[in-house]
């Protein structure tokens, strides 16, 4: 596995639907990489995780978004669950927040419904992905190209499907922070 050693990843949630799978999983490959990973969700105090429609456990947030800034951080990611990505898409500051990464070529890895906000950020346009395929028709009408496959690495940008996949989501997602900044994906955010 990558050495992630000393950097920071930003793990960015509505305070409450993400799916806890999609959280802790990749939150543990992190760790064990090296690197050291923060909650982020729009407001202080916790995040509510689910087990699909079921409560599961509470996350304690390190920062609300509108008090971090991109720069600080190596890498984002944005766990899925089909109410987490509804709620923070319609949250502004986190949409910037999640743009940013985009604008500075850094990597993001976003799994199941959580492409949602990629879409609301526009920051698909001209790329590969993949995503839950319920939200295949909102990533082509955006400009982007889905496909279905266990996941998906475009420029920086690291996708997959469902918890199923959270194996090589994990593999490529460290792999991605790993690598570092990625010249094209800030070439092809801000042309686009």
């Amino acid at each position: 596995m990558a050495d992630l050693d000393g950097k920071r990843i930003a793990f960015v949630t509505a305070n409450e639907g993400v799916e806890q799978v999609e959280l802790e999983r990749p939150w543990q490959a992190a760790e064990e990489a090296g690197a050291r990973p923060e909650l982020l969700a729009p407001e202080a105090g916790t995040v509510q995780a689910f087990n699909h429609l079921d409560k599961a456990d509470e996350f304690e947030v390190a920062k609300p978004i509108a008090e971090a800034d991109a720069a600080d951080y190596d890498g984002l990611v944005l766990p899925g669950g089909v109410a987490n990505p509804d709620a923070l898409r319609q949250d502004e500051r986190a949409v910037a927040f999640i743009r940013e990464f985009f604008e500075q070529g850094k990597p993001v890895a976003a799994i199941c419904h959580a492409p949602w906000t990629l879409v609301e950020a526009g920051v698909v346009a001209g790329r590969e992905l993949t995503s839950w395929p319920s939200l295949a028709t909102d990533i082509r009408n955006a400009g982007g190209n889905w496909v279905d496959r266990e996941v998906v690495v475009d420029s920086g940008l690291v996708t997959s499907r469902k918890p199923d996949d959270l194996d090589a989501f994990c593999a490529k997602m460290v792999e991605e922070i790993a690598e570092g900044v990625h010249s094209e994906q800030r070439e092809r955010t801000i042309a686009g």
